[in-house]
This record gives structure tokens, C-alpha cells and sequence, in this order.
């Protein structure tokens, strides 16, 4: 596949995958839940959600 080809099918890609988040969504998309200022979410950031790395 020529690389300019490849490039092109990328961008593509990339703007109907991005064409499809909403920027402003006024309920959470899985469960429909309407959004409020006082959701506990907003207060998150990485460190709230650390996995520890499995033990074998």
C-alpha cells in the first residue's frame, strides 16, 4: 500500500471516529443518567483510578 495512501485512510479513519464523540453531552452515554455540576466524577483524576499491577 502506497505510505500516502495508508496516511489518507488514516485521517479518514480519524475523523469519523472523532466525528463521532460529543463534545458536550448532557447525560453519561451508557446508562442515559442525566449529568449534573454536582456529579462525583468530576472530582477524579488518575490517581482515583490506580489498578495495581497482578502478583503471580
Amino acid at each position: 500500500m502506497n505510505p500516502n495512501k495508508y496516511l489518507s485512510a488514516l485521517l479518514v479513519a480519524s475523523a469519523v471516529i472523532l466525528a463521532g464523540c460529543e463534545k458536550e453531552a448532557e447525560t453519561y452515554p451508557i446508562t442515559g443518567e442525566q449529568c449534573g455540576p454536582e456529579d462525583p466524577v468530576k472530582t477524579l483524576d488518575a490517581e482515583d483510578c490506580y489498578i495495581p499491577p497482578a502478583v503471580n
